[in-house]
């Protein structure tokens, strides 16, 4: 007998409806897969006969030939496991198959017969009503991640034998609802630094400063001091002054943290803003993303959040520059023999540096023990055109003795926050007729002549500070951005000389020797 069950595959961030075709026959006992299947695809064989029979179902011993289809595409993982164990019960006429063909079934199994959560839940999800799917079967620790779809019915099972009384029952079983106070952060460094606040940050205003039109505008930052001025401090106290994620982009955020298989066990949706940072060890593919099967990397699990890199000069050169198209597009194309997937990549950068080997080339106590030529080679690392892209340019000093000793004086990062919303309200409502334009370093250049005119005493210093600091097109417009984010937070609707004077403070170490 023939059975036809529905299961998807993930490419990139979607999913693309895989058809699992299961006969049985007479001849020899034995189980083929067919249709590109990967190892983990091969091993359920074994994996699904014992499950079924662990499990009181009658396995049969005849000849079972699985067919995935389309045939051309890549099958890889263990979420083909409960879609392979449908199809042999229902061939074998131990369950109802009526609700085949209605129904989109993902899952592992153990040799035991309970149901294990697999990765990319939640992109096959939001692609189902597409398929012509009205309903999900997934392992109970999928079903709060899938929930999240709205108009799906989807249902959690902890067992193979609960989903065999569900197709032979099914009025027995109600939906899942979901949960709308589960949230994971798999995005966070640590939980030590859930509990970092800005008021934490000695002295350091032109950093702080620099947060804070950082969290307005989505412009990359880079820090650069001696060693304990507060770089990584300040850095990873970013997240806590950005407004939380819109559903919208929780929804995106989650979709890349469930391919990359953090959510297992972990909750349904993605509330906080990611803040990925990556070793100076990482290679390319583990930054932009990449493998056979090309999965998302660090840049993409940044998504709508921050991508830290601390201590920049210690990256490779070549995997630094693989930022900068990233950078410009907000996605990443990873191209393969078999397929090119596409994986967004909206992220802020925010980097730390010292500015020498030994780290105190310009300090006002320890002398730099660097020679010219090594200073030069140091930052050779940077390329221009990588830190054209790099909005705020901020050195960090050395705290002096009085402000090492006092006690925090700074804002919180309540307080901070809450200047940062309002300013962002103001830019959403400036870009409410605009798609896909979330924040001012996103704009291009008809966003610029549009809202970033600049009256001629503006003009003239930004044509000044061009010719003495030898910038580039890309930089004069990334200062234009700045500014605008700066008239923002001032309430401002037109720029003003007082902007522009500041964003041009920030491009200040654009190759520092």
């Amino acid at each position: 007998m023939l059975a036809r069950v529905w299961s998807a595959s993930i490419v990139g961030i979607d999913a693309v409806k895989v058809g699992v075709e299961v006969d049985v026959s007479g001849g020899l006992p034995g189980i083929v897969v067919l249709g590109l299947p990967d190892a983990a695809v091969q091993e359920s064989k074994e994996r699904v006969k014992a499950t079924l029979k662990n499990a009181g179902f009658a396995f049969p011993m005849r000849k079972i030939v699985i067919n995935l289809t389309p045939a051309d595409l890549r099958k890889e993982g263990p979420c083909f496991d409960l879609p392979i164990s449908v199809g042999i019960l229902a061939a074998s006429e131990q369950v109802n198959a009526e609700l085949l063909g209605d129904y989109l079934f993902l899952g592992e199994v153990s040799l035991d017969g309970n149901l294990r959560a697999v990765a990319g839940v939640l992109p096959i999800a939001a692609t189902a009503e597409k398929m012509g799917i009205t309903g999900l079967v997934v392992p109970a620790d999928n079903a709060q991640e899938a929930a999240v779809v709205e108009g799906l019915k989807v249902y959690g099972f902890n067992n193979i034998s609960d989903v065999a009384n569900f197709l032979n029952n099914p009025s027995s079983h109600k939906p899942v609802q979901f949960d709308g106070t589960l949230q994971t952060s798999p995005g966070k460094l640590l939980d030590s630094f859930s509990s970092a606040d800005l008021k934490d940050v000695k002295g350091q205003a032109h950093a702080r400063r620099a947060l804070e039109i950082a969290a307005v505008g989505g412009h990359n930052l880079i820090f650069v001091g001696p060693p304990g001025s507060g770089k990584t401090m300040l850095a990873r106290r970013l997240p806590t002054i950005l407004p939380p994620l819109v559903f919208a982009e929780a929804l995106e955020v989650t979709r890349i943290h469930s391919v990359a298989g953090l959510l297992k066990n972990r909750g349904s949706l993605v509330r906080d803003r990611p803040f990925r940072s990556p070793h100076h060890s990482a290679s390319g593919p583990s930054l932009v993303g990449g493998g056979s099967f090309p999965r998302p990397g660090e840049i993409s699990l940044a998504h709508f959040g921050i991508l830290f890199l601390d201590e920049l000069t210690e990256f490779k050169r070549d995997v630094l520059e693989f930022l900068r198209q990233p950078l410009e597009d907000g996605y990443v194309t990873i191209s393969r023999t078999r397929q090119s997937v596409m994986f967004p990549a909206q992220f802020t950068l925010v980097a730390s540096t010292n500015p020498c080997p030994c780290g105190y080339y310009g300090d006002t106590i320890q002398q730099c023990t660097c020679s010219p030529r090594q200073r030069e080679q140091y930052w050779a690392k940077l390329s221009g055109p990588l830190m054209d892209r790099i909005d705020l340019q901020v050195a960090v000093n050395r705290l002096k003795a009085e402000e090492i000793t006092q006690q925090p004086t700074g804002e919180s990062s309540t307080s901070v926050r809450e200047r940062v919303q309002q300013a962002r309200e103001r830019t959403a409502n400036r870009f409410k007729d605009e798609r896909n334009l979330r924040c001012n370093a996103h704009m291009q250049s008809g966003h610029l002549q549009k809202w970033c005119k600049l009256d001629d005493v503006s003009r003239n210093l930004l044509e000044a500070a061009i010719k003495k600091l030898g910038l580039s097109a890309r930089a004069s417009d990334r200062i234009l951005k700045v500014a605008r984010t700066i008239a923002d937070l001032a309430g401002d609707d037109d720029l003003k000389a007082n902007h522009v004077a500041e964003a041009i403070q920030y491009r200040t170490i654009d190759r520092m020797q």
